[in-house]
């Protein structure tokens, strides 16, 4: 009996400890706090990037009906609570900007998937319960934390991996495309035009992407090797700095950036190649070890009679 009331005391000291733990973190998530610089600063940017997008957001809200609205008032809140905490995210932003998903929308899918999973784990436990398992009143307290942490977790893990799917399309692209710029070099255009022009080729979502970054850039007077730069900044893709960097370089000859131009698209083509062949060898691997574990099967089906009748003699 003292055991069992011990027991009961810890398990109360537990569930207090985690109901105090998240009645604090709800406080701190409601209750403003006070902002550091670099948040104040990301604010103001994020407030002035959306302000254009405000009308459209309102009228989509009104199309969606309650649920959109709720949804958006509940990943403004949480865009504004990881600002003012100074969470950049900016892995996470590159790969989002990837897929043309919006951080807010992606904030709001793990915030009301993390809730989804507070009502999910005790449900569970009440399936199993209702079945006529005995088990500790403490575990869908677990259970609960366990899954909602899990569900805020998993749109993390789905967005790197269409990220990572579609960083492999746009490096395909990039490559083509570089090899179109030497083509038109070669054809007598300048440098601004030859990129224009290789990106007008198609309306895929890569190209349409690099076109869009060459019309900005001519709209805001930058240069448009420093506009592909910062699009390759903002997706998360290596190469298109460093094709920014070298065109910096060398934008005043022609001749050198047709070189640089044609070697940086086989310099990409013989890296995917490599990948492929890479792919590839896994692929046949794995074939071949599932093909070993089908023939230790058989041969352990052909054997295993003789064997019974061995070991009974």
């Amino acid at each position: 009996m003292e055991f069992q009331g011990a027991d009961t005391l810890t398990y109360s000291v537990v569930i207090g400890a985690v109901m105090g733990l998240g009645i604090y973190l709800l406080v701190r998530a409601i209750a403003p706090g006070r902002r550091g610089a670099v948040a104040t600063v990301a604010r103001v940017d994020a407030m002035r990037a959306r302000g254009s997008g405000r009308t459209t957001t309102s009228s989509q809200q009104q199309e969606e009906g309650r649920f959109g609205g709720l949804r958006a008032q509940v990943g403004e809140r949480a865009a504004e609570f990881y600002m003012r905490q100074g969470w950049e995210q900016r892995s996470l932003r590159s790969d989002l900007a990837v897929l043309d998903r919006s951080w807010e929308s992606f904030l709001a899918t793990k915030v009301l998937l993390s809730a989804v999973g507070l009502v999910f784990g005790p449900g569970v436990y009440a399936l199993i319960s209702v079945a006529g398992f005995g088990l500790n009143p403490v575990i869908p307290v677990w259970l609960a934390l366990v899954a909602a942490l899990l569900f805020f977790l998993l749109p993390d893990l789905e967005v790197r991996r269409d990220a990572a799917d579609k960083r492999k399309d746009l490096r395909r692209v990039v490559g083509a495309y570089l090899d179109l710029v030497a083509m038109n070099l070669a054809g007598g255009r300048g440098l601004p035009e030859a990129l224009m022009a290789a990106a007008d080729i198609s309306d895929g979502w890569a190209l349409r992407k690099v076109r869009n970054a060459l019309a900005d850039a001519r709209i805001t007077g930058t240069s448009q090797w420093q506009a592909l730069g910062n699009l390759g900044d903002e997706l998360g893709i290596e190469e298109l700095k460093d094709l920014s960097a070298s065109l910096a370089l060398v934008s005043d000859d022609g001749a050198k950036v047709r070189e640089s131009l044609a070697s940086r698209a086989e310099t990409m083509r013989h890296r995917e190649l490599a990948e492929i062949e890479g792919a590839a060898g896994e692929k046949s691997q794995s074939m071949l070890v599932a093909q070993l574990l089908l023939c230790a099967g058989f041969l352990v089906f052909l054997v295993y009679p003789a064997a019974i009748r061995v070991l009974q003699v």
